[in-house]
């Protein structure tokens, strides 16, 4: 059965190739939504190659037609108050409404040992990971109230309900998403408007590989060891799949959850939170 049918998602940070938001608008499209997959203008890099983002989007667009889905591509900057009302627009110019958004965008800058984090990775983090989905989040809703709800998912970690050293403005940040959540779940629900986020633990998207490459250099031990060091305390001892994260998504934006509003809601494998 399709959920989702005749809803209409938005999901960030949707372009890399093995990332969550592109599982995520996947699973979106199978469960019947038509989806508008974002992501910043930009380039990445895959396999050594850098490959430009609206390229990426444009795959992704392609491969959930190919399944019988709609989808639409559109750049997005999601800390630009101007991309986000041309995004939200075009949106519902194309498709005539909103009904889920899924705040996936993300960015590791500030990884760091805490003393050297400088204040302008501080800052980019704040934008990237917290403000722009405060500012999306405020854009949306309007058009929610008007079709009288809708699902709002934030994409936390278990860095928002605990914290590993060396990560330290990311960490800020997303903690940060879990009170933004908390607080439009209070505020919005007498609309029918839903919030919640889905706190990923370890997954392997190419980030998560970025970070154990890093993590592995600065302490001069081979990756397997740093791997099998970061999952010990893992109860599956293992990384996720980016398609995890998609069906928690997709249980939290549908009907089925349909009472659960506020919630942080992990998908780690049984990781603890630290302090």
């Amino acid at each position: 059965m399709a959920l989702l049918s005749g809803k209409v998602a938005i999901v960030t940070g949707a372009s890399a190739p093995n990332g969550i938001g592109r599982a995520i608008s996947l699973r979106l499209a199978e469960e019947g939504a038509s989806v508008v997959v974002t992501d910043v203008d930009g380039k990445l890099m895959i396999d050594g190659e850098a490959r430009a983002t609206p390229q990426l989007l444009a795959g992704v667009v392609e491969t959930i037609g190919a399944a019988g889905g709609t989808a639409a591509a559109m750049t997005l900057d999601v800390t630009s108050q101007q991309d986000i009302a041309r995004c939200v627009s075009e949106t519902i110019d194309r498709f005539g409404r909103i009904d889920i958004l899924v705040n996936n965008a993300g960015s590791l800058a500030g990884s760091a040992p805490f003393l050297d984090t400088k204040p302008e990775q501080w800052d980019l983090s704040f934008r990237v990971n917290l403000l722009g989905p405060m500012m999306l989040t405020q854009a949306v809703i309007p058009q929610m109230r008007a079709l009288g709800g809708g699902s709002i998912v934030n994409i936390g970690s278990t860095g928002s309900l605990g914290a590993e050293a060396g990560f330290g403005a990311y960490t800020a940040m997303k903690h940060g998403l879990i009170g933004l959540t908390k607080t439009v779940a209070a505020e919005f629900g007498v609309d029918g408007i839903r919030c919640n986020a889905v706190c990923p633990g370890f997954i392997m998207t190419d980030m998560h590989a970025a970070a154990n490459d890093r993590l592995a250099g600065e302490a001069g031990v081979p990756i397997e060891e740093m791997k099998a060091r970061r999952y010990a305390n893992v109860a599956l001892r293992s990384a996720g799949d980016p398609a995890d994260v998609a069906d928690a998504v997709a249980y939290l934006a549908g009907p089925r959850a349909a009472y659960v509003t506020g919630v942080a809601l992990p998908v780690a494998g049984g990781v603890p939170f630290g302090i």
